[in-house]
């Protein structure tokens, strides 16, 4: 029997998987495939992905709600080369999408996408990592991540690449970070200029374009020029101009030279190079079929050169003046107005303000105010506002060419541009009084009062005020403007927050007030209380304002003197000057109408003087006469009894019917033509005020010694007299007894009325006095020489006619209590 062996154990054999042909008619199976750990599925997956998203944006949606998204971004980087091709491919297709773009800035996907921009990747992967960055990059955040992830290096690579699709993506890229000036200081430090200039040249136009529009934005830089400049840039791009074939790109290539000669090493530049005798050329000699949008640019080019002085010496040696003019004839609206741009810059250079005059630009202007299109219009009124600033002579043209009334009709127009030139323009025609009389039997004045009260812009505001303040010098413009009702308007811009607009309206303000009238409803409106406080002020005072607060109580001595508590000798009363008592800073001055319409009270008469004849329409209250001049003193004495004995019966006066305007003074009227006789015939200036004293201490109840002013009852005089007029205003004739404040005033309403020269003073307590200026007196036996002349404070209370020199004890004890 043999041995026994053991049976070895058979291990089962391993067969591999037969690969399985697999077709998906859904894309969330597609999606699931993402997963998988072959390469081959995932290139296959990515790849189907592409195809189905290139279909449409509700097939994107659909991918993004299938979370497609992330598993694509992440084989953006696969090792594979097939895998992150495809997978660019899909992302770069889906970016196009809005809520992708959305979903894949959350998932944070530049600087994978920057990476693909490498050289060693297929020009394929170029292709859709540009595609999916020219969609991001619109977002200022996305642009932020590109030039932090030092993308602009490739992108500036691939520009003078072989492929016109990426060439396309990476211009678009690259137009969206130059909107932003950091990144157009680094593009130019970069290199960008070359390329970007060699693809002007290109022989795809949307590439052409994109590279034109680039320059234009990188040009705005002043380091991008300077590196333009280094390059012959400005040079390359007349070329491309002169080029006709290339005539439906030159609107964007004049964009790009006008920023080159916005400077002035730019200008030097082209004008050595013979560019700026090129770039006017094409005013006049652009190539068809282009010719009214290539001329459009060429002269908003010329525009922007002429901003500033040197410049436009530049141009006025190239003639450009006529190529301009030519301009405004031209076809196409687009073209004049780009011209009228021009020549308002131009206009500022002097010599070409007479140069577009002797070319008769200016009769060319005025027709095309009256164009149907709204920015011609104010194209053309922009370059007429320029054309007469400190233009006597084109001011003169305007008025010839009829321009006047279209003026004047845009004031009524809702433009503020319009309305902003057409008052410029007024305002500088207005300087010469034969235009400024024409301008305004056309309604002018009345025309500024709707741009004042409904004007928006604070430019129309300071031209309204200006050609105002030209206007108003006429007096009947002023009358026009306040009856149309232009005072409140005007008024309320005293509070405006605008400095400028301040000042003008004080400016204007100062104007209108040259006249009574004016000056009375400006104060009713309350603008003397907000001169006071702009005055007050020492951030909102201006040069304006204290000239209007004169001007305006200068024609108001009423309220002035309640003001300021002095008249001076050279401010002359007239009839209506009343005197109100003094009044606080900052509280309105009631105008005499208003304290004529108040109830009888307590407070002090307002004293009036009016020695006109009464208005019809109007009844007076019975006045005291003074029926006595001439007379003896004893007749006098008997007559003013009667007239106290009169004054004391209680029984009222009939009121009046109307208390506005106020009555003829009768008895103010007789002192005036016995002052007139007694006071002229004298030629010694002293006996003239000695004189006049005497007759005004005479008609409020005579002299008075100081200790016994107490017995002297005006108060209760006045008193009755308020009651029996019924009225707190009170005529100053009727008044027989008055103490200083009361015979000041008559003395000075009586002086200004015969002409002898005197100021009106307010102190305190019911005191007042009269100051008179006097030469020196000459002393016996010495020679007759010029004195000095002296200030002398005029006695009407306790000697009447006594000449109290200033500052003496005598005058100081006068004044004061």
């Amino acid at each position: 029997m043999g041995k026994k062996v053991k049976k070895e154990i058979e291990t089962p054999r391993k067969e591999p998987f037969e690969p399985l042909p697999f077709e998906s008619k859904t894309p969330a199976t597609v999606v699931l495939m993402l997963s998988s750990p072959e390469e081959d599925v995932l290139a296959k997956a990515c790849y189907a992905i592409y195809k189905f998203a290139e279909k449409g944006e509700e097939n994107k949606l659909s991918l993004l709600g299938l979370g497609a998204l992330p598993p694509l971004c992440q084989h953006i980087n696969h090792e594979d080369k097939r895998v992150r091709r495809n997978a660019i491919m899909a992302v770069g297709m889906m970016a196009g999408n809005v809520d992708v773009k959305i979903a894949l800035k959350k998932l944070d996907v530049i600087p994978s996408v920057i990476e693909k921009l490498l050289p060693e990747e297929e020009t394929v992967v170029h292709e859709f990592a540009t595609l999916c960055l020219s969609t991001l990059s619109v977002d200022f955040v996305c642009k932020v991540q590109i030039t932090e992830n030092k993308g602009l290096p490739s992108l500036i690579r691939l520009l003078s690449g072989p492929d016109p699709d990426v060439t396309k993506n990476t211009l678009e890229i690259t137009l969206n970070l130059v909107q932003d000036h950091p990144n157009r200081a680094a593009l130019g430090e970069l290199g960008g200029v070359p390329p970007l200039l060699a693809l002007v040249r290109s022989e795809f136009p949307v590439i052409q374009q994109l590279a034109l529009r680039i320059l234009e934005r990188l040009t705005l830089d002043r380091d991008a020029r300077a590196a333009f400049r280094e390059v012959q840039g400005f040079e390359k791009i007349m070329d491309f101009i002169n080029d006709k074939d290339l005539s439906d790109l030159h609107v964007e290539a004049l964009r790009v030279v006008s920023n080159c000669v916005a400077d002035r090493e730019s200008l030097l530049l082209v004008h050595q190079t013979g560019g700026l005798s090129r770039l006017i050329q094409l005013v006049v000699l652009s190539p068809a079929p282009a010719l009214p949008e290539v001329q459009t640019s060429a002269a908003t080019c010329i525009a922007m050169v002429a901003r500033s002085s040197e410049n436009r010496k530049l141009l006025h040696e190239h003639d450009v003046e006529t190529a301009l003019v030519g301009l405004l004839s031209a076809e196409g609206d687009g073209v004049k107005t780009a011209a009228c741009h021009a020549v308002a810059t131009m206009s500022i250079h002097l010599v070409s303000k007479d140069t577009f005059r002797e070319l008769e630009a200016l009769h060319v202007v005025v027709q095309l105010l009256s164009h149907s299109c709204v920015e011609l219009r104010q194209a053309a009124v922009q370059a007429l506002s320029s054309l007469t600033h400190d233009s006597q002579l084109n001011a003169a043209a305007v008025e010839e060419a009829a321009g006047v009334e279209v003026l004047v009709q845009m004031l009524s127009e809702g433009s503020s541009t319009l309305v902003s030139h057409a008052a410029a323009t007024l305002a500088n025609m207005a300087d010469q009084e034969p235009l400024r009389c024409r301008i305004l039997t056309h309604g002018a004045a009345a025309a500024l009062v709707g741009p004042l009260q409904s004007a928006t812009t604070t430019d129309s505001l300071l031209q309204v005020t200006r050609c105002l303040a030209a206007l108003a010098c006429e007096p009947h413009a002023r009358k026009e403007f306040r009856k149309a009702g232009g005072l409140p308007p005007l008024v309320r811009l005293l509070s405006s927050r605008h400095k400028e607009v301040r000042s003008n309206a004080c400016w204007a303000i100062s104007v209108c007030a040259n006249e009574e009238a004016t000056s009375v409803e400006l104060c009713t409106l309350g603008a003397l209380e907000s001169l006071q406080e702009i005055n007050e002020s020492p951030n909102r005072r201006n040069r304006f304002s204290e000239v209007a607060m004169f001007r305006l109580l200068a024609s108001n001595l009423s309220v002035k003197y309640s003001v300021t508590g002095r008249l001076a000798s050279t401010d002359i009363t007239t009839d209506g000057f009343y005197d109100a008592g003094p009044v606080r800073p900052g509280d309105k001055v009631m105008t005499l109408e208003e304290l004529s319409n108040q109830h009888v009270n307590r407070k002090r008469p307002v004293l009036v003087a009016n020695a006109a004849a009464k208005p019809s329409g109007f009844v007076c209250r019975k006045a005291a006469t003074r029926t006595s001049r001439g007379k003896s003193r004893d007749q006098k004495e008997e007559d003013k009894q009667q007239r106290d004995g009169d004054e004391s019966n209680d029984q009222p006066e009939p009121a009046l019917e109307k208390l506005w305007p106020p009555p003829c003074d009768t008895a103010f009227q007789k002192l005036v033509t016995e002052a007139t006789k007694s006071v002229l015939i004298l030629c010694d200036p002293r006996e003239q005020y000695v004189t006049l004293a005497r007759l005004v201490s005479e008609a409020l109840g005579g002299a008075v010694e100081t200790d016994r002013l107490h017995e002297f009852h005006w108060e209760l005089h006045l008193s009755e007299l308020k009651f029996r007029r019924r009225s707190n205003v009170v005529p100053i004739g009727s008044v027989c007894k008055g103490i200083y404040c009361h015979r000041a005033m008559l003395f000075k309403c009586l002086a200004d009325r015969v002409g002898v020269s005197c100021s009106l003073v307010r102190g305190e307590y019911n005191r007042a006095w009269n100051e008179v200026l006097l030469p020196g007196e000459t002393q016996p036996g010495a020679p007759p020489r010029p004195q000095p002349r002296s200030l002398y404070v005029v006695d009407l209370m306790h000697q009447p006619g006594s000449l109290l020199r200033a500052n003496t004890p005598a005058a100081i004890q006068y004044q004061s209590i």
